[in-house]
């Protein structure tokens, strides 16, 4: 997708979360304690955290205080959440130094999880990569069927077992296909687990270990998926989902369908966990790499 044509669905996707901010309303008011009162309820409202919100507070009232809101307090206000969200070193996925690149992809059903993998997928094969995909969920029926589908239409080969097969066999089994065939990149898929479904966490890890016993480094990424319309639930889901497997990043989907595009900020923030995709619908060029200036952008429109 051009860069112009995936900005314009980004501000489409983050709409219902910019009338929130309202920012037009801001201009020619004085910055007083109404004032700043309104602008936290305004941050709460788009999830953007109580930390992260009492921070911009502090910052614009340190700044601006009995000062008239206009276009400077509002890049104001737009530097400082990028600043919140800006982790360059930490954004692009890591790339192994020898042999494949394996990431593990985890996430509750409902969340985007599979077709997110797809989406990857197709954009790593089309920087002229190497994929294959492991179908580690082997409890729900047709979560193979459903990756063999965007498999085949991202162009990509696929491991999987049979029904109710040991995942950390499949992951075993991918993990030497992957080094046989000197391929470029791995992604492990995973059965949708609720965070507080402690038996299948632990697969979790037992997938987790069988990766980083058979290849270097493995996983390079763990990425936890994390569905944008849930809000403040994700903060739940990314602390025990790291506490299981040490999640690295996050792909948060669905912006297109939320008033809580503000949780990107939550999320990072609260923990440390650095955004790396955001997904806007279901074509396979619909995910695309965070960019913390363009997501604000779109936000304070």
């Amino acid at each position: 997708m051009a860069i112009s044509g995936w900005m314009e669905r980004l501000k489409q996707g983050l709409a219902r979360t910019a009338q929130i901010f309202n920012v037009r309303s801001w201009f020619g008011r004085k910055v007083d304690q109404s004032f700043l009162d309104e602008l936290e309820g305004r941050l709460i409202q788009a999830d953007v955290g109580v930390a992260a919100t009492r921070r911009i507070i502090d910052r614009v009232r340190s700044a601006y205080s009995d000062q008239t809101a206009d276009e400077n307090l509002l890049a104001f206000v737009k530097s400082e959440i990028t600043a919140l969200l800006d982790d360059p070193a930490k954004s692009a996925l890591a790339v192994a130094s020898k042999g494949p690149s394996v990431y593990l992809i985890a996430g509750i059903n409902g969340s985007g999880k599979t077709t997110s993998i797809a989406k990857i997928a197709q954009l790593l094969k089309n920087q002229g990569r190497t994929i294959l995909l492991a179908a580690c969920d082997t409890f729900r029926a047709a979560a193979a069927d459903q990756l063999s589908v965007w498999a085949e239409r991202a162009g990509c080969e696929i491991v999987r077992g049979s029904p109710g097969a040991d995942p950390a066999s499949v992951a075993h089994d991918a993990c030497q296909r992957a080094l046989a065939r000197g391929v470029d990149v791995l992604i492990v898929d995973t059965a949708g687990r609720l965070h507080t479904q402690t038996h299948l966490m632990r697969e979790l890890e037992k997938i987790r270990n069988v990766l980083a016993r058979l290849i270097p480094g493995a996983p390079h990424e763990v990425l936890l998926v994390l569905d944008g319309t849930i809000g403040q639930n994700a903060i739940r889901q990314a602390e025990v989902f790291t506490k299981s497997i040490s999640c690295t990043g996050v792909i948060l989907t669905k912006l297109d369908g939320t008033a809580k595009g503000g949780v990107v900020v939550a999320v990072r923030q609260t923990m440390n966990l650095p955004v790396k995709f955001i997904g806007m619908g279901e074509s396979l060029d619909d995910l695309q790499p965070f960019d913390a200036s363009a997501f604000v952008e779109s936000l304070l429109s």
